[in-house]
């Protein structure tokens, strides 16, 4: 499964979610949209939204950190 994490260093539910992915050995790419704005516009055309984090796992958008949303895209 492919999943994109766009992050800011200063969200605190962007380090839930990375933690998350972490702890349970979830290979993940992070785009931290403040330094990299191909990445932010790229995350707003995705996800209609400015706020973060945004995850995409294989092309379902999770705005924000839903864990069980995201448990049930995992499954």
């Amino acid at each position: 499964m492919a999943i994109t994490l766009y992050t800011t260093p200063s969200c605190s539910f962007c380090r839930k979610a990375k933690d998350f992915f972490q702890k349970n050995h979830i290979r993940f790419t992070e785009y931290d949209i403040a330094r990299d704005q191909r990445r932010a516009d790229e995350m707003v055309r995705k996800s209609g939204q400015m706020g973060v984090p945004v995850i995409d796992m294989n092309g379902k958008i999770i705005v924000g950190f839903n864990q069980p949303e995201v448990e049930r895209a995992l499954r």
